[in-house]
């Protein structure tokens, strides 16, 4: 039956597209052209505190000898073209379910409160296309992460419906690479073989921090790159024994503990990178030290088995790896900044529970990307979305990277708002 037309009771903003010179004149007769009418376009805006409509008013010109030649201004870029969603609307309902956690379900239902009736499938075509929009956005990121001397990487699940697979849904996985421009990317894979890590990084051959997880073995196998262990893994296993093995989990945590004073005191007082390597050298290694010789001897006093041994296990397999970090001031002691990008889509997967389909979680991937990365570099997602889609489309290529989250200014071109 046709678009439902916007409510008549939301307050209206008008933009004035103007005619451009050789628009409002006949070149027939030589003479200008005068007004004779004008075209109404709408698109449905949202801004922080309700909705509104944005009105877009282009003056038709036309000639009054010709009867005719009627020219009209066109339309500024937009995300949406043939849609009624303004860039503030796609950016409020990116903002709230990959930042905020609110489904689109959820989001419906909070907007026919407000007077307005969208339903979830219009929704899931906006955020798509969004998605499509961005996506160059997050492989120029992904090409920065590769240039990078070091990443951060780890991974977790999410539910994926599909046809093709029994059951209502199967499992797939988001990994997390972060570069040292603090810029982030997830990339979905169907399964968490190591096939995810071989093509994402294809032969980069810096330092990648990640946990002890099998599938990046081929990788550092088959390339130059270094494996940098996580403290954080480390001592989380000895934390996990303390119910069964108090006394010998309870004395490792303690140093652990002392080598993440060493790190909070750097940070709180700003330590350039040659006092933090200087700090590493002379405080952390005795630490270091101390932890492998109780290693050494609780491997011979447990069970390999038990909670204690399977902790001892994981750390001497990875000793060499956990004493990277004290070689370069550039690495950190753990992995939580991987481990902290992660949160938001275990805490997002709740609410939602599933995505509809492999290229939703593809899609889902562009947008936490960036969602991350804003995060990471203290940039308020809703302005960075609000404003980037509606310049992408035009950017210059060349200039891309001003359009990243950590080199994104806010500085958009003025819009003439009566």
């Amino acid at each position: 039956n046709g678009r439902r037309p916007l409510p008549a009771d939301l307050p209206r903003r008008t933009v004035i597209v103007e005619a451009s010179p050789g628009e409002k004149f006949c070149g027939i007769h030589g003479i200008d052209k005068v007004i004779i009418g004008k075209e109404v376009t709408e698109k449905l805006e949202y801004e922080p505190g309700g909705f509104y409509v944005l009105q877009y008013v282009r003056y038709k010109y036309g000639c009054k000898p010709c009867e005719g030649n009627i020219s009209i201004p066109q339309l500024p870029p937009m995300a949406i073209d043939k849609g009624i969603a303004g860039e503030g609307l796609l950016a409020h309902i990116i903002t709230s379910k990959f930042c905020d956690h609110a489904p689109l379900k959820r989001q419906e239902t909070i907007f026919k409160r407000c007077g307005v009736d969208i339903n979830v499938s219009t929704m899931c075509g906006w955020v798509g296309k969004c998605a499509d929009l961005l996506e160059p956005l997050v492989n120029r990121m992904h090409e920065r992460i590769l240039q990078s001397p070091k990443i951060n990487s780890d991974d977790t699940v999410i539910p994926v419906k599909s046809r093709k697979r029994r059951g209502s849904t199967y499992n797939g996985y988001l990994w997390v690479y972060i570069g040292d421009k603090k810029d982030v990317v997830f990339d979905f894979t169907p399964t968490r073989s190591r096939e995810g890590p071989l093509k994402f990084l294809g032969k980069y051959g810096g330092k990648l921090q990640a946990d002890a997880y099998s599938g990046y073995d081929e990788f550092f196998r088959t390339t130059d790159a270094v494996e940098v262990g996580c403290h954080a893994h480390a001592r989380r296993k000895f934390e996990y024994a303390l119910d069964s093995d108090p006394v010998r989990a309870a004395r490792m945590m303690v140093l652990w503990g002392k080598l993440y004073e060493i790190e909070s005191r750097a940070k709180e007082e700003n330590y350039s990178d040659v006092q933090l390597l200087e700090a590493r050298q002379k405080e952390a290694k005795p630490i270091l030290a101390e932890i492998k010789v109780l290693l050494d001897q609780y491997k011979t006093e447990v069970l390999p088995k038990n909670p204690v041994g399977k902790a001892v296990t994981y750390s001497l397999n990875q000793w060499e790896a956990l004493n990277r970090y004290t070689e370069d001031p550039i690495l950190d002691i753990d992995n939580n900044v991987s481990e902290r990008s992660l949160k938001m889509v275990v805490i997002g997967r709740r609410n939602y529970f599933f995505v509809g389909s492999e290229n939703g979680a593809k899609r889902a991937a562009i947008i936490y990307s960036l969602v991350a990365s804003c995060k990471l570099n203290d940039v308020d997602p809703f302005a960075y979305f609000n404003d980037v889609l509606r310049r992408v489309s035009t950017h210059p290529a060349n200039k891309i990277d001003e359009l990243l989250p950590g080199q994104w200014e806010t500085a958009a071109p003025k819009r003439n708002v009566a």
